[in-house]
């Protein structure tokens, strides 16, 4: 294995780790906050709570915005419901709006990637990530769908600077391997509290 390739897994897994540390200590947190305490996220949410499209809503704007509230949150909520087919239903609705967030943010990348506002976003919010992506290349995307790195930020990244769309489309894919081990990871979480 080449010193590229060695680096390249190291990024990978060094980014997994974070994001299953955090994941980790969302969901103890969540189950001693739930236990403990008595938190209860029907009540937190209120009439929100069975409102499913304000809730995939509000998923899709945290996407298109950095991914501000992780998707792990979203997948408690589906899982307070305790019924496993809605759950998968659920977890399932979510994990393509937030596949579908990230070809939204390639578009708007390719699109805007030339005027004042997008020079602005990355200098202050994607200038970070460039240099990975001129290591890794398209291997940035797979890190950002599969770690908490913002996935549909780096989409944006990708399309700013032309990345082939068929490549793109394929590749960050990826990101439904995320949603299916986290998914699987909160409900567990879940049944314990």
């Amino acid at each position: 294995m080449n010193y590229e390739s060695t680096h390249k897994i190291t990024f990978l897994l060094k980014n997994l780790m974070k994001g299953l540390f955090w994941l980790v200590v969302l969901a103890v947190s969540y189950v001693i906050i739930q236990k403990y305490f008595g938190f209860d996220l029907k009540v937190f949410l209120g009439p929100l709570y069975d409102n499913n499209l304000v809730i995939y809503f509000i998923f899709l704007v945290s996407e298109l915005i950095f991914g501000i509230i992780p998707p792990e949150f979203f997948m408690f909520w589906a899982a307070n419901k305790n019924l496993w087919p809605l759950y998968l239903q659920h977890v399932t609705a979510l994990m393509f709006i937030s596949y579908f967030a990230g070809i939204i943010g390639y578009l708007i990348g390719a699109k805007f990637g030339e005027t004042k506002f997008y020079r602005l976003l990355k200098r202050n919010r994607l200038g970070q990530f460039e240099k990975h992506f001129r290591q890794f290349g398209g291997f940035l995307v797979v890190v950002a769908a599969l770690t908490p790195i913002p996935f549909s930020g780096i989409c944006m990244l990708v399309g700013s600077v032309k990345y082939n769309f068929k490549k793109f489309i394929w590749i960050s894919m990826s990101r439904f391997i995320r949603f299916f081990l986290y998914a699987a990871i909160v409900w567990e979480a879940n049944s314990l509290s």
